[in-house]
């Protein structure tokens, strides 16, 4: 017979490994699933085309990485390659952005919810940085050159600035899920439809709430692409 403490234990390793096994995009079942985007069926992703339709278009985007983008106000440009560009990125597990960065320009602070991201400096110098979760709240940051490499763990808050006020940078970024999803923060907590109650963010920030009417009237832009 079976302990009950040796039950529990194992009970808990089973229950780590199946969140292991779901933490991230699943895992393919065959080849491939191209995304079958006319599908009316709604699933966890996309359905899978008929395999007897798909062609190598389907794993092909002449996306032009190779050229530089225009930046926004913020001074950047996030340009993401994922499922909805691919369609046979569909159950794989990866997508890849290049990004942007005018002179003193910043991919601002935002979280991915479902991937972690590497990232590389084609071009220039990058300070880059994330931030642990609650209670330590830790800043963990480095100074990148051309060449050089950092991960950002999937959910944490990070960040990227360009800090050479004369010329621009890129980099490119790989990230652990064919929809990673986006959330810069300030977009989020004060340009978010309908307005979060200025009472909410007053009290949460500490601040007048003046202060946040101000920010909430901003203009909060997109820089994903």
């Amino acid at each position: 017979m079976v302990s009950s403490s040796s039950f529990l234990l194992l009970v808990a390793l089973l229950a780590l490994v199946s969140w292991q096994a779901f933490a991230s995009d699943p895992s393919p079942l065959q080849d491939f699933c191209v995304a079958d985007k006319n599908s009316p069926v709604l699933v966890n992703g996309f359905v899978c085309k008929n395999p007897k339709g798909v062609n190598a278009d389907d794993f092909f985007k002449a996306a032009e990485l190779d050229k530089p983008r225009m930046t926004n106000k913020v001074g950047s440009n996030v340009t993401l390659i994922n499922v909805m560009q691919i369609a046979g990125l569909n159950t794989l597990g990866i997508s890849i952005a290049r990004i942007d960065y005018a002179p003193l320009g910043q991919n601002p602070p935002h979280t991915h919810p479902r991937a972690t991201e590497i990232l590389t400096v084609l071009e220039g110098t990058l300070y880059v940085g994330f931030v642990t979760s609650n209670p330590n709240n830790t800043l963990l940051s480095k100074v990148l050159n051309k060449g050089d490499v950092f991960v950002f763990p999937v959910g944490l808050i990070h960040f990227q600035f360009n800090p050479n006020p004369h010329m621009p940078a890129v980099a490119i970024a790989a990230l652990s899920s064919q929809n990673p999803g986006a959330i810069t923060i300030a977009n989020a907590v004060f340009g978010s439809k309908p307005p979060i109650s200025d009472d909410v963010l007053a009290k949460a920030f500490q601040v007048e709430k003046g202060t946040i009417d101000w920010l909430q009237a901003q203009f909060w832009e997109n820089n994903h692409y």
